[in-house]
């Protein structure tokens, strides 16, 4: 097997790793984002320029990294093996090169959408016990519309009567329960005397 059979089997071996992995959701960087693997955390710019080296290269030992580095090594080596006309070791630096430029780019890239990245909590979507306001009459046994806000955004979302009474435009509403999309509410007086009456203390028996 001669180098330019090498470097189109790593090219080839490279380009379809970071597709697969890329149509299969696999395309990450695990956790650079955090602790001293991190290319954007190295310990380089703190004075601690021992520490930076071993961060800087952890960066690239995953497998989106590793992917790049041999399709853009394999690919790059066999155009100047082919084309260049450079010594062999010449081109075989030039392709370590590009490998490791491509690994780089990709690691940061992934970093920064690591950085951004933002966890779904399931209580964001929890909607009992929302407040909101009608902004579309709810008819009796009908569907009208809340809006209400969440994280300085104001929201919509379709909405009945709890009890099937109509609520009319502007209520303020809470919402009892949350299902197939629709919210169930009730206006906020009758939570308010609802809660009145269960904290009204019982009439003490009358003694015989």
């Amino acid at each position: 097997m001669n180098w330019p059979e090498i470097y189109l089997i790593c090219f080839g071996v490279g380009t379809l790793w970071a597709l697969v992995s890329f149509l299969l959701g696999g395309f990450h960087v695990g956790h650079m984002g955090h602790g001293h693997g991190s290319i954007g955390h190295g310990q380089a710019g703190h004075g601690h320029a021992g520490h930076g080296a071993p961060g800087w290269l952890l960066s690239l030992l995953n497998p989106s990294a590793i992917a790049v580095f041999l399709a853009w090594f394999g690919g790059g080596g066999y155009l100047l093996n082919k084309y260049s006309g450079w010594l062999f070791w010449v081109n075989l630096a030039i392709a370590v090169v590009m490998g490791l430029a491509g690994a780089f780019l990709i690691a940061s890239f992934l970093s920064w959408l690591m950085k951004h990245e933002r966890h779904l909590d399931p209580a964001d979507f929890e909607m009992v016990g929302v407040l909101g306001r009608v902004s579309s009459t709810i008819r009796a046994d009908g569907v009208g519309e809340l809006v209400y806000t969440h994280e300085g955004a104001r929201r919509l979302a379709s909405a009945r009567s709890e009890s099937g009474i109509p609520i009319p435009r502007g209520e303020e509403v809470v919402v009892t329960r949350f299902e197939k999309g629709i919210a169930y509410v009730r206006t906020w007086e009758a939570m308010t005397q609802s809660a009145g009456e269960t904290a009204r203390p019982e009439a003490s028996p009358k003694e015989n």
